[in-house]
């Protein structure tokens, strides 16, 4: 990784998207600094010192945005909400499904442009919830409803500006620009463990040998699981394809092997990012119109107390079980529906039946439509599981007096997003070395 990083310093132009990447990054850390108008800073500080449930798990996502209610305190989790709805909408209205699968760069723009649209409408319902959810709390500096225009249109705008910085760092940087943005939030809160670990060593001053052991072991743990994650990241399953001689214009191409990489965690980290997503909207939605739920009791305020156990250690036992168990189920289910989303098996086959290829011991057409289907089965089943193994940690964790900043969630992002941006950057080194060759 070092190598090849040390490579694209010395390619100018990699070098050039590089720094461009990194202006943008910091121009994102800059503006989780930049308070929204109209809120009262000393308020602020009172009200999100105690902030834990779901206002931490956006905390983390956001680097920090939120306990400081900048214009980045929604971060990106309105448009990763408005993906999740528009691919479900292309599984049910034909035209949508039309656009995702034979539409190309057009079809591609057009599900871009229609995913940002549905992003600002969440974004301003979001944005007006999270002003109705603190209204109370005195951490405006007047409840007119100037103040609340102001500090709607700026969280709306945060958001914006994060969907701009985004496709900018795709289109022009290294990387995915939104995955980058969630990396750089997360890793972000990586001080803040650090000091964790230094204060389990030298609380109050004095050095503790439990907890240096402690920390000793939660370094090895994190290192056995990042290495891990890596594996199963890199992992993939290769089915061997075999093509036939055929003539090619007047000259006979001889018969070559290849074969299919199938990945062992083909959907990679977006199922979990789908389904946290997914179990915290209700608490957000029940916010809006209950900003209060959590001092009450009732149907709504144990709906609420469900959503946010995934982050919040005071709703009860039973609420973390019954919620861990939901949220298991929803990364198998979305890990399946983004892996075929992604994956067709009968277009595979018929791809491979049209240039005069076949699976050795397989026919071609449905037996070879029925094998990949089988092996992506398998291969689902076992990312899936790994997955939600791996998310439902911090839930574990908490039933300890740890208060690490880095779950497996995190950790599967970061490793996840480092290792898709590493490989962009020798895909990118790789085709500058091409170009020199041929020039």
């Amino acid at each position: 990784m070092f190598k090849t990083i040390k490579n694209a310093l010395k390619t100018p132009e990699v070098r050039k998207k590089l720094i461009y990447t990194l202006i943008l990054i910091v121009v994102f850390r800059l503006g989780c600094y930049i308070t929204v108008p109209g809120v009262n800073s000393i308020a602020l500080n009172e009200a999100m010192g105690e902030a834990n449930g779901l206002a931490g798990l956006i905390d983390i996502i956001s680097g920090g945005a939120f306990s400081r209610f900048s214009v980045f305190a929604m971060s990106i989790s309105p448009y990763i909400t408005a993906s999740i709805v528009i691919q479900l909408l292309a599984m049910i209205i034909p035209s949508l499904e039309r656009l995702t699968k034979e539409g190309g760069e057009e079809g591609r723009q057009k599900i871009n442009k229609y995913t940002k649209i549905v992003t600002i409408i969440l974004a301003l319902v979001e944005a007006v919830g999270l002003y109705l959810s603190y209204k109370s709390s005195g951490i405006f500096v007047n409840q007119e409803f100037l103040t609340g225009a102001l500090v709607v249109a700026g969280l709306v705008a945060g958001t914006s500006l994060l969907m701009w910085l985004g496709d900018q760092i795709t289109s022009k940087g290294i990387g995915n620009g939104i995955s980058l943005l969630i990396f750089i939030g997360i890793v972000s809160g990586l001080p803040r463990g650090i000091t964790t670990i230094w204060d389990l060593i030298f609380g109050n001053n004095e050095f503790n040998t439990t907890g240096l052991l402690t920390a000793i072991g939660i370094i090895i743990g994190a290192l056995i699981l990042v290495a891990g994650v890596v594996f199963v990241q890199q992992a993939e399953r290769r089915v061997p394809v075999q093509y036939s001689k055929k003539v090619v214009g007047r000259k006979m191409v001889g018969a070559q092997s290849t074969h299919i990489p199938l990945k062992l965690a083909m959907a990679g980290v977006m199922p979990v990012i789908f389904a946290s997503s997914f179990m915290t909207f209700p608490a957000m939605i029940i916010q809006i119109f209950v900003p209060d739920i959590a001092t009450q009791t009732g149907f709504l305020a144990g709906l609420y107390k469900f959503s946010i156990a995934t982050s919040s250690s005071s709703v009860g036992i039973g609420y973390s079980i019954a919620n861990a168990i939901v949220y298991l189920l929803l990364i198998m289910g979305f890990t399946f529906f983004y892996t075929y989303a992604t994956f067709n098996p009968a277009e595979v086959s018929n791809n491979i039946k049209k240039n005069g290829g076949f699976i050795p011991g397989i026919r071609a057409g449905k037996p070879t439509t029925d094998y990949l289907s089988s092996i992506i089965s398998k291969l689902t089943w076992f990312g899936g599981l790994f997955l939600a193994l791996i998310a439902i940690l911090p839930m574990l964790l908490r039933f300890t007096n740890l208060n690490i900043a880095f779950g497996g969630t995190s950790i599967l992002i970061v490793v996840g997003v480092a290792l898709e941006t590493v490989q962009q950057l020798e895909s990118q080194l790789a085709m500058r070395h091409y170009k020199g060759f041929l020039g």
